[in-house]
């Protein structure tokens, strides 16, 4: 609503309405009065025009000698067959038609009867005297012209004469020269013997036209009239759109007038014109009485007219004005209300800049973000201040809410200017707050200068006296700089920095001052030590000296010879040697002080070296969150504002999840939280890990992004020519273009391993060591995860779900050759010598073959895609772990060697981690189908039902329940969910040597590698006898599968793949072993360990499924799993 009150007209206003109120009246008087005279309904030529055709009486606009308006009868054979009512019309309108003035005289009739009867005239003069409506000055009849008629109308007329009643004088008239006696040729008609032009047409369509343009004055008179009277009444609406629809719809009926003026003004000329015609053709002409009454009364209705529209215009000027400027004041407290809004909020934002920065870079930010947010402020001080001078020009203009205006303009420049003070205030307190943290940056680099001064002086060149004077001479030169570079007064600081000084600043500020007095401290300390070394003068060497063989004939004599040469030096030789001892004795108490400091400076050396880590880390840190901020701000939030929607492509419509994927939970992890953390680690760098450890879960959020990373890098691609962009860019003032932003999650996750790699470097002595390592370790899976997984996703034609394979432990791409039991003989020798390039999948429960396509475009669209072939359940897998001939290749089989792939590693290397991973997985399902095991028979030597289960995977077991199992000596069991019944090994009885079906290593290396497990299972004297007798194992070389760590003093700590050589069997399960990697000897379960196949055709062959005895061995053949039924040609693809 407005401010101001309802307002109807103004001072002026009302003056001009006044006046243009009277004309309109003047003319509407004038359009009634002057043109018709008659009291009751007036007449118009054109209510009784065919009347007036008729032509039996007509004003010929002559005069009599006094002006009376002459009417003329002319001869009307059929007068008497008039109605009385036209008769009545056409006399009344007649005698209306003369002006008042004339017709007051009286008029004088001539009736025309020459040519009729005098029963004729008599009736004519009786009729229209009986309904004559106005006043008669001379009645003038000119009688019959035949002999008869006239002898006859003589005396008829002298016995008749009271008949007629008549108050004026009849007058018989015999011939037209009697009639020119009393009325002038110049006034009567030609056919009255006069001079006088009339034409009745001519006369009846002036009368017609100008009594139609009166009644067109009259009607406009009237609109004005009642238009002026709505515009004056009108109350000014208190809104801006209101007063513009008020505006507008009152502009429209002015111009509605105007254009009635117009019309009217036009038919008035045109009127005219056909009044003067005459004139115009004949200067000479002379205008009878009627016609000039006709020009007279048209000329007033004209100027009438034309001064009722100038004060038209004027009050219409008047009363626009008004309008215009209510609407301008409308417009002006609307936009006074948005920009006090806006100013508000300013202030009210500026009042949460209070941080005065905790670092130079802080403070150089929080500066960047002031001027960025005044810059933005400024479109709405900048509309303050011109709306503040659109007041002041209002006011100037005379404005007729002067009251109202002047108090606003007032307010928004007090805000303008309280804004301008704020952030001259809030600049000048982080200037000084920039100002105090160089001074703070300053000392703190020419501290970490001196120590790495200190640190880089090399302890073996300081020994010299040269050398101590030389790096005497640098530390003095550096200390030289101290008056520039340091604090001098700590209470000057506080008291030039007293606006700004909080409690974190001045701790900060105590702390740069304590390290400033250490480093001092540390100088002179390091100075005395030089001095010393500097000026310590090489003593004089007595002339007396000990005989020589003593010293040159060994540098470790014996006994003897020491005592002989001490008895024969002389007492001289002993001081001398006293002496010397006591010398070197002092220089090495010098030495081994000056390396206790060189080992403290290296330490402060690392310490700085650290920090400088921990700034870039937090610097960067700092960076990469506001660029993610600038980033979603400028560009994702901007998708949604609704002026920018008309830049935004149809095909990025609806496209801003996967453009910026979980950019903004990434953001709101590192400036809410991680950033935060990290800023807590500033006084203790190489606890930074613990940092890391503690988030590690959140920074899986990367996974996501790096995933939906292609179809963003695709819509960029097709959208990066869009104008949005563009101006986004620009507002921004980036030099580089969205893509090279959206990169940044990625970097930013990898520069993190490269810091904590450099931090982990200057910290390996540190009590944060271990974390920084564990840390590392995490952030590289992390970064290994997310590269799988990039993988993953790329993966099509795979029908199941992949996370139902467990999680991805590894991937990459081979040369795969197959040898299956089964095929064709040609497929199997074109397996055998033509590689297929396959990307393997090693997931924890089965393996992917893939066949890996090269896409074509840019970017991530480069990224391969992978086409699912083939894939086996690591339940049913076996491993060779080194193929002859090849230290890149390895066998995977499957279903007991049905299915051979031979796989080629890129480096030896890769094949060597592939082999671990699989060797772990498949020791782990080994052990899991142990424990299983193991615990059936615990629960049947205890009467418990067997689980019925026999797909589902064991959970690990616990090896105190093994052992107690074996020393219990259960019964053997029949494991009938895992193939053919066969007993559990017993312990073997203490001190037994080697089991007679033992086989030696170098039979085992005759026999291929698969069938000599199966010969070593399968004839086992325990199987024959169907008894269950104890596990053996051929002596020779094993490969340990279970890490075993140290649990007693006799017992070997081995890891899974080492290498060990079977010494002796004891009872229990245990043996004796020598580790051929360490050397090391002790006792190991005999189930952590499998044989080592012999090398005849491949070696370390390891399967994750027990042979269908059920024992506790590895099996090398077959597996107790669901068989694979794909082809060769399936994998082929």
């Amino acid at each position: 609503m407005g401010d101001g009150n309802p307002m109807r007209i103004s001072v002026a206003e009302m003056k001009s309405y006044y006046i243009y109120s009277e004309w309109c009246s003047w003319l509407l008087s004038f359009a009634e009065d002057e043109i018709m005279h008659q009291d009751i309904v007036p007449l118009c030529a054109a209510d009784i025009q065919d009347q007036l055709k008729k032509r039996f009486a007509y004003l010929s606009g002559g005069r009599g000698k006094d002006g009376c308006p002459v009417i003329t009868f002319p001869d009307y054979p059929t007068f008497s067959d008039i109605p009385d009512k036209e008769f009545q019309n056409v006399m009344t309108y007649l005698t209306s038609v003369p002006s008042l003035q004339d017709a007051g005289i009286g008029f004088i009739l001539v009736i025309d009867r020459r040519q009729d009867k005098w029963t004729s005239v008599k009736a004519s003069v009786l009729r229209i005297a009986a309904s004559f409506p106005a006043n008669l000055q001379l009645v003038l009849v000119l009688r019959p012209t035949g002999f008869f008629q006239r002898t006859l109308s003589d005396i008829a007329f002298r016995f008749s004469r009271d008949d007629f009643k008549m108050k004026v004088p009849i007058i018989m008239l015999s011939s037209v020269p009697e009639l020119h006696g009393y009325i002038d040729k110049s006034q009567l008609t030609e056919d009255l013997g006069g001079t006088l032009d009339y034409c009745h047409t001519r006369w009846l369509c002036h009368r017609t036209a100008i009594e139609s343009f009166a009644l067109m004055v009259k009607q406009t008179a009237q609109m004005l009239q009642s238009f002026g009277t709505e515009l004056a009444e009108t109350e000014l609406p208190n809104d801006a759109q209101s007063t513009s629809l008020v505006l507008s719809a009152h502009t429209e009926k002015k111009d509605k007038m105007k254009e009635d003026m117009k019309l009217a003004l036009q038919e008035g000329h045109s009127i005219l014109e056909s009044i003067r015609e005459p004139l115009a053709r004949n200067p000479e002409y002379s205008l009878n009485q009627d016609q000039l009454d006709n020009q007279t009364t048209v000329q007033r209705l004209l100027a009438q007219l034309s001064e009722t529209e100038a004060a038209f215009d004027e009050f219409w000027a008047k009363h626009q004005q008004k309008l215009e400027q209510c609407l301008q004041l409308r417009h002006f407290e609307q936009n006074f209300r948005e920009v006090k809004v806006a100013l508000d909020g300013v202030s009210q934002k500026i009042s949460t800049f209070t941080d005065v920065g905790n670092s130079l870079a802080h403070v150089k930010h929080l500066l960047k973000d002031l001027a960025n947010f005044e810059e933005k402020s400024n479109v709405s001080v900048e509309k303050a201040r011109a709306l503040s001078l659109e007041g002041s020009q209002l006011i100037e203009n005379k404005h007729y809410a002067v009251d109202s205006i002047h108090p606003k303009c007032n307010e928004l420049q007090h805000l303008c200017d309280r804004f301008a003070a704020e952030i001259g205030k809030r600049r000048n307190l982080l200037n000084k707050s920039l100002e105090l943290h160089g001074v703070l940056e300053t000392s703190m680099k020419w501290c970490d200068e001196g120590i790495y001064l200190l640190a880089s002086q090399p302890v073996d060149k300081c020994q010299s006296q040269d050398g101590a004077e030389a790096a005497l001479q640098e530390i003095e030169k550096f200390l030289e700089t101290s008056a520039e570079n340091k604090i001098q007064e700590l209470n000057k600081i506080y008291k030039e920095y007293e606006s700004i000084l909080n409690q974190d600043l001045m701790e900060h500020v105590q702390k740069v001052f304590q390290k400033q007095e250490s480093t001092e401290e540390m100088f002179h300390r390091r100075q005395v030590s030089l001095k010393k070394l500097a000026a310590k003068q090489t003593r004089p060497v007595q002339p007396v000296a000990p005989r020589p063989e003593v010293f040159t004939k060994s540098p470790c004599p014996s006994p003897g010879i020491r005592r002989g040469s001490e008895n024969s030096s002389s007492s001289e030789g002993n001081v001398l040697r006293r002496g010397s001892y006591r010398r070197a004795k002092s220089e090495m108490s010098e030495n081994q002080q000056v390396r206790s400091g060189s080992t403290g400076d290296e330490e402060e050396s690392l310490a700085i070296l650290r920090r400088h880590v921990m700034n870039e880390l937090l610097e960067t840190e700092r960076a990469y969150v506001e660029e993610l901020l600038c980033v979603l701000e400028g560009y994702a939030a901007e998708m949604d504002n609704p002026l920018m929607m008309h830049l935004i492509s149809t095909s990025l419509q609806n496209k801003k999840d996967v453009l910026f994927g979980n950019m903004e939970e990434i953001y709101h992890f590192h400036n809410r939280i991680f950033l935060r953390e990290l800023e807590n680690y500033i006084d203790c760098p190489e606890l930074v890990g613990r940092c890391f450890l503690g988030r590690m879960e959140e920074f899986q959020v990367y996974e996501k992004y790096c995933q939906n990373k292609p179809r963003s890098e695709s819509l960029w691609r097709q959208c990066s020519d869009c104008p949005f962009f563009q101006e986004c860019q620009k507002k921004l003032d980036h030099k580089l273009s969205l893509d090279s932003y959206l990169l940044k999650p990625v970097q930013r996750i990898t520069k993190y391993q490269l810091l904590l790699k450099e931090m982990l470097k200057y910290s390996k002595n540190c009590e944060g060591a271990e974390d920084l390592q564990e840390a590392l370790s995490s952030i590289l899976g992390i970064l290994k995860a997310v590269n799988d997984s990039m993988h993953l996703i790329a993966i099509t034609g795979y029908d199941g779900n992949l996370s139902d394979l467990g999680k991805l432990l590894m991937q990459g791409s081979f040369s795969v050759w197959t040898d299956h039991k089964k095929g064709h003989s040609k497929v199997k020798d074109l397996a055998r010598f033509k590689p297929m390039q396959r990307h393997l999948f090693l997931h924890e429960k089965a393996v992917l073959f893939c066949k890996k396509r090269e896409e074509n475009g840019e970017g991530y669209e480069k990224a391969p895609s992978y086409s699912y072939k083939q894939s086996l359940s690591m339940a049913a897998v076996g491993i060779t772990e080194n193929v002859k001939g090849d230290n890149k290749k390895f066998e995977i089989w499957y279903n007991a060697r049905e299915e051979v792939y031979i796989i080629q590693a890129p480096t030896p290397e890769i094949k060597a981690a592939w082999v671990n991973e699989i060797r772990k997985v498949l020791t782990s399902q080994l052990q899991a189908f142990r424990e299983a095991s193991q615990h059936r028979a615990l629960e049947q030597s205890q009467s418990l039902p067997l689980p019925v289960s026999s797909h589902t995977s064991p959970s690990r077991g616990n090896t105190k329940a093994v052992r107690k199992l074996e020393e219990r000596k259960t019964d053997p069991l029949s494991l009938e969910g895992y193939g053919s019944s066969a007993s559990l090994p017993k312990p073997p009885e203490k001190g037994k040597g080697w089991s007679k079906t033992s086989h030696s290593l170098e039979a085992s290396e005759d026999n291929d590698g698969w069938s000599s497990a199966e010969e070593l299972i399968n004839s086992s004297d325990a199987e024959e006898e169907g008894g269950a007798g104890p596990r053996k194992l051929v002596p020779g070389k094993y490969t340990v599968v279970v890490d075993q760590e140290k649990g007693g003093p006799d017992a070997l700590s081995a890891k899974s793949g080492d290498t060990v050589e079977v010494i002796h069997e004891g009872d229990e399960g245990l043996w004796y072993v020598r580790n051929l990697s360490t050397g090391q000897e002790g006792w190991v379960p005999a189930g952590s360990l499998s044989t080592l196949i012999g090398k005849s055709k491949s070696a370390q062959c390891l399967s994750s499924s027990e042979s269908g005895t059920g024992s506790a061995l590895l099996s090398n053949s077959s597996s107790c799993s669901e068989s694979c039924n794909t082809t060769f040609s399936d994998l082929k693809g």
